[in-house]
């Protein structure tokens, strides 16, 4: 336990901490959307734009966003609702991600890493953008639940009293873009998915309002990093997939009896 108290461990202990509380919480609006395959879609992007930005020999983090960003642009496009535009985004960065990664050595141990997560590694920059996110997450996302929530159970209210939502839609794709993409070069790219998809499924299951909802999603978020941080140092794992089987684990809540 004495490892836990090391300098070197307190700057990816308070980056992955901020990102497993945030995430789920943007999990549950992707869910209510119906669009849960974004996690994987922005993940990919990102896991490419990190290779090829190695391979470039440019900064990791900013390529990952940017290419991510690419996919948000595409998304604001592609007008209609659902899930197969993220399927394509899968499939390009994942296609993108093997090819560049077999030219380069450099963007194939990136690869690795993406895949088993990175956590350890993190350092300042990381830290400094999973802070902003934060923070400027943290007004946006009560104005944003409100939206989509109307969306989703109006879906005609505003456009029947001549409200623009397409920027307000744009607003929330960046900052799941955002968010998937910095847990993807953070935690790993199969950590992301999971930290966006599963703790918003148990919560959608069990919670029985709104605020419960994202209330026990962002809980379930922080136990399972958490328990990961811990358990991964101690045994000497790769975080990544004792992240995911941690969330795996506690998952299981959604198939409590009469649910």
């Amino acid at each position: 336990m004495d490892l836990l108290l090391e300098p070197m461990f307190r700057v990816p202990f308070l980056t992955g901490l901020m990102l497993a509380a945030l995430v789920p919480v943007v999990g549950v609006l992707a869910r209510l959307r119906d669009e849960w395959l974004a996690a994987l879609g922005f993940a990919h992007l990102a896991g490419a734009g990190g290779a090829l930005g190695s391979a470039l020999a440019l900064p990791v983090l900013p390529a990952a966003l940017g290419l991510a960003m690419l996919g948000v642009a595409a998304r604001a496009l592609w007008r209609r609702q659902g899930n197969d535009l993220y399927a394509l985004m899968i499939l390009a960065g994942w296609a993108t991600m093997m090819l560049v990664a077999a030219v380069s050595r450099h963007a194939s141990t990136l690869g690795q890493m993406l895949v088993d997560g990175q956590l350890y590694f993190v350092r300042g920059p990381h830290l400094v953008a999973a802070a902003i996110l934060l923070v400027v997450s943290v007004p946006l996302m009560p104005l944003l639940m409100r939206l989509l929530l109307r969306l989703t159970l109006l879906p005609h209210q505003d456009q029947a009293n001549g409200v623009p939502v397409q920027s307000s839609l744009l607003l929330f794709n960046a900052l799941l873009a955002t968010s998937v993409a910095l847990s993807a070069v953070t935690l790993g790219v199969m950590t992301a998915f999971a930290l966006l998809y599963l703790p918003a499924w148990v919560a959608f299951g069990l919670a029985r309002s709104w605020r419960a909802t994202w209330l026990l999603a962002a809980g379930l978020g922080v136990v399972a990093y958490l328990i990961a941080f811990v358990l991964a140092l101690l045994v000497d794992l790769p975080f990544g997939p004792v992240m995911v089987a941690t969330l795996c684990v506690l998952g299981c809540a959604r198939f409590t009896p009469g649910r």
